[in-house]
C-alpha cells in the first residue's frame, strides 16, 4: 500500500479552489428529502445552540465545532477522485449555492463563491465536477429556471434537493443571522479528507472503514437491554422472538424503517421536554431518544415504569408489538392509497415525516382497532389541514419550522378519547391565524412548485370523486413519461393581453395565480400550452372534469357533476374566454373548493359532534 494521507478540514479548506472529479461508476446522486433535512436540522440545530443576536460576528471563531464525517479520495493523474462522501459532498454544495443565493442583495455577504466554482482561462466550472450535472448546477447557482424532467435520476435528483433545502432551511437563520451561520459553516465545520494515491488503496480503505466488524445499533443495544432484565426465560424466549420478527419486518419496509419507529414510538408516548433553540439550551428527552433512544430507555426506565421483569417483557410483547405494528400500517398507508388512511398519503406527499409521531400520539396498546382507525383518521386530517393552510399562504412546513409546535401537540393529545382528540385538534386549529381566507393571492413559483401540484390533485380528485368518479389522485402525484404537471390557462404571452396588463411583470404575476392554474399531463403541454385559451378551450373537454368544468359541454349530459354542482352551491361556470376577470373568478372557486376539502369541522364530524 502506497502513502495514505489522513487530514482534518474545515468546510472552507476542503473545497476551496479544489476540483473534485466523480468517476462513472459513482455518478448518481441518490440522497433523498430525508436526508437533506436531517443534514440541515444538525448543522442549524448545532449553530443555534450557541447563536446570540448580541454577539459581534467574530464570535463565532468561540462557536463549538462539528464533525460532518470523511471523504475517502483517490488520487490519479493529477486529479482528485471520490471513491466515498460524493452524496455529503453534494448536499453540501447545493447548500452552499442556496447559501450564495440567500445572500444576494446583502450588505454583509460572505464569499462562498469560490467553494463552489472556480475560473481558468476565463472557464468557469463547478468544485465538485460531473458533465452531466453542469446544466442543473448552472441554472441553479444562477438563480435561473431548470426543468429537469427528461432528465437522469441525479440530475432531477439534485434539483428537487435544491428545493428540499430551500424549504427546510430555517426562516430564523435567513436574516442578520444569516452570515454568522455561514461563518460557521465554513470555519468551524470539519470533514475529515483520507487520501490514497491508487484506487486499490482507496477501495481497501472504504472497505476496512464499512465492513470490517459489525458494530451493535441503538436497537440491539436496546433489545440486549430490555432483554436482560426478563428474569423468566420462557418470557424472554418469547420476547426475543416477537422482535426478532418485527425487526425483520420493519427493515424490509424500507431503510431506516426500523430506527424512525422507534423515535416515533418513544417520542410520541414519553417526550415531555423539547430543547430550545438558543444558546446553551441542553438536549432534553425529545431531543435524546432523536439520537440515542437506547440510553434514553435505560436513564429513564423508571420514569416509563420499568421497574420489574414483567414490566420489560409488558414493553417489549404489550407496547413495542403494537406501537411497531400501528407505524408499520402507517408507512404503507404513506406509499399508497389505503381506505380510512388516505390523509397519512396526502401528507406524506409534502415530506411531512413529523406526522408520524402525532399519529401515534393518541393511541393506547388497549383501544379496540376501530378506536386505533378513528384516531388516526383524525389526526391525519387535522396535519392535512394544517400543512393545506400554511402552504396557501407560503409559510413553511420544513421540519426545523414545524417541529416544536407539532411537539406541542403531540405532548398534548397522548392518549386521548376520539371525541376529546377531535376537540382538541379542532380548538389548534381554531387558533391559526392564516386559513384560505387569508390569501386571495396563491401564486406559483420556483419553490412551491410541487407542492402547489399537491393541493392542485387534491382539487381535482375531490371534484371527480364527488362526482362519482374513482380517485386519480396517485396518478396525478406520480412520476414517469405519463406524469400529470401544473400548467398555466394562459400561455406565456404577455402581448397578448396588453388590453388588461400595461407591463409584463403585471401579467406574469395573475398568470401565476391558483385561478390561472390546471393539473393536466405534460404532453398535453408540449401539444397545446402555447395555444391561445380559446384554441385550448376544446382540448380541456378531454382532460380531468376540472379542467372540462371550463368547457360549456361540461354542463351537458353529466348528472354526477351537475348534481355536484347543485349540492354543493359552488360557483363552476364555463368560460368562453378567459380574461383579468374570469381568472379571479376561477380562484374564487379554487379557494371555496379548498374551504369544503380541508373543513376543520370534519374533525368533530367524525365523532358525531
Amino acid at each position: 500500500m502506497k502513502e495514505i494521507l489522513g487530514k482534518a478540514k474545515t468546510v472552507r479548506e476542503l473545497l476551496k479552489g479544489v476540483k473534485y472529479s466523480i468517476d462513472y461508476y459513482q455518478r448518481e446522486y441518490k440522497w433523498h428529502g430525508k436526508q437533506i433535512r436531517e443534514l440541515v436540522d444538525d448543522l442549524t440545530g448545532k449553530f443555534l445552540e450557541e447563536y446570540d443576536p448580541s454577539h459581534a460576528r467574530n464570535k463565532v471563531a468561540d462557536y463549538p465545532h462539528y464533525f460532518l464525517g470523511s471523504i475517502i479520495i483517490s488520487k490519479k493523474d493529477s486529479a482528485s477522485y471520490i471513491v466515498d462522501g460524493q452524496q455529503r459532498l453534494t448536499s453540501l454544495t447545493l447548500l452552499l449555492i442556496l447559501l450564495r443565493t440567500l445572500q444576494q442583495g446583502r450588505a454583509d455577504q460572505v464569499n462562498v463563491d469560490e467553494l463552489i466554482v472556480s475560473e481558468k482561462y476565463g472557464q468557469k466550472s463547478f468544485n465538485l465536477h460531473a458533465d452531466e450535472r453542469a446544466p442543473v448546477m448552472e441554472a441553479l447557482y444562477e438563480g435561473q429556471s431548470f426543468d429537469p424532467n427528461g432528465r437522469s435520476e441525479s440530475v432531477q435528483n439534485l434539483y428537487q434537493r435544491y428545493l428540499d433545502l430551500d424549504e427546510a432551511f430555517p426562516n430564523d437563520l435567513r436574516g442578520d443571522a444569516l452570515p454568522y451561520f455561514i461563518d460557521w459553516l465554513l470555519e468551524n465545520v470539519h470533514l475529515v479528507e483520507i487520501t490514497a494515491y491508487s484506487d486499490d488503496d482507496a477501495y481497501t480503505i472504504f472497505e476496512t472503514m464499512n465492513d470490517r466488524g459489525l458494530s451493535l445499533s441503538p436497537t440491539d443495544m436496546l433489545k440486549g437491554y430490555l432483554l436482560a432484565n426478563i428474569d423468566d426465560s420462557a418470557k424472554r424466549t418469547a420476547a426475543n422472538t416477537r422482535w426478532r420478527d418485527r425487526i425483520r419486518e420493519l427493515n424490509e419496509a424500507g431503510k431506516d424503517v426500523e430506527p424512525d419507529c422507534f423515535k416515533a414510538w418513544l417520542r410520541s408516548q414519553y417526550a415531555t421536554k423539547i430543547r430550545e433553540r438558543k444558546k446553551g439550551a441542553k438536549p432534553e428527552d425529545f431531543d435524546r431518544i432523536g439520537t440515542e433512544f437506547h440510553r434514553w430507555v435505560r436513564d429513564a426506565s423508571s420514569v416509563i415504569g420499568l421497574n420489574h421483569g414483567a414490566d420489560f417483557y409488558r414493553f417489549i410483547d404489550r407496547d413495542f408489538d403494537f406501537y411497531s405494528r400501528q407505524y408499520l400500517r402507517l408507512v404503507e398507508a404513506s406509499q399508497k392509497m389505503v381506505p380510512g388512511l388516505e390523509h397519512v398519503l396526502y401528507n406524506a406527499q409534502h415530506g411531512f415525516t413529523l406526522q408520524y409521531l402525532l399519529l401515534l400520539s393518541p393511541l393506547k396498546p388497549d383501544d379496540a382497532d376501530e378506536v386505533v382507525s378513528l384516531k388516526l383518521r383524525l389526526v391525519a386530517r387535522f396535519v392535512d389541514i394544517l400543512l393545506a393552510w400554511r402552504l396557501w399562504n407560503f409559510r413553511s412546513i420544513a421540519y426545523s419550522t414545524m417541529q416544536y409546535a407539532m411537539f406541542l401537540v403531540m405532548r398534548d393529545t397522548r392518549g386521548m378519547s376520539p371525541p376529546a382528540l377531535a376537540r382538541k385538534l379542532h380548538d389548534v386549529l381554531a387558533r391559526e391565524q392564516e386559513t384560505f381566507a387569508s390569501n386571495d393571492r396563491l401564486r406559483v413559483h420556483q419553490q412551491n412548485r410541487r407542492s402547489l401540484h399537491r393541493l392542485l390533485a387534491r382539487l381535482t380528485d375531490y371534484v371527480e370523486i364527488e362526482s362519482g368518479h374513482p380517485s386519480h389522485f396517485l396518478d396525478y402525484v406520480s412520476e414517469g413519461k405519463r406524469r400529470y404537471e401544473v400548467e398555466h390557462v394562459w400561455a406565456d404571452h404577455p402581448e397578448r393581453h396588453t388590453d388588461e396588463f400595461s407591463h409584463p411583470s403585471d401579467f406574469a404575476e395573475h398568470r401565476n395565480r391558483i385561478g390561472g392554474l390546471l393539473l393536466l399531463p405534460k404532453s398535453f403541454n408540449a401539444s397545446y400550452g402555447d395555444l391561445t385559451y380559446e384554441k385550448k378551450l376544446p382540448h380541456y373537454n378531454a382532460q380531468n372534469l376540472l379542467a372540462r368544468s371550463l368547457h360549456p359541454q361540461c354542463y351537458e349530459h353529466n348528472p354526477g357533476f351537475l348534481r355536484f354542482v347543485q349540492e354543493s352551491g359552488l360557483p363552476f361556470k364555463a368560460h368562453e374566454h378567459f380574461k383579468k376577470a374570469e381568472l379571479e373568478e376561477r380562484g374564487v372557486l379554487y379557494r371555496q373548493l379548498a374551504e369544503r376539502i380541508w373543513n376543520p369541522d370534519d374533525l368533530l364530524r367524525e365523532v358525531g359532534e
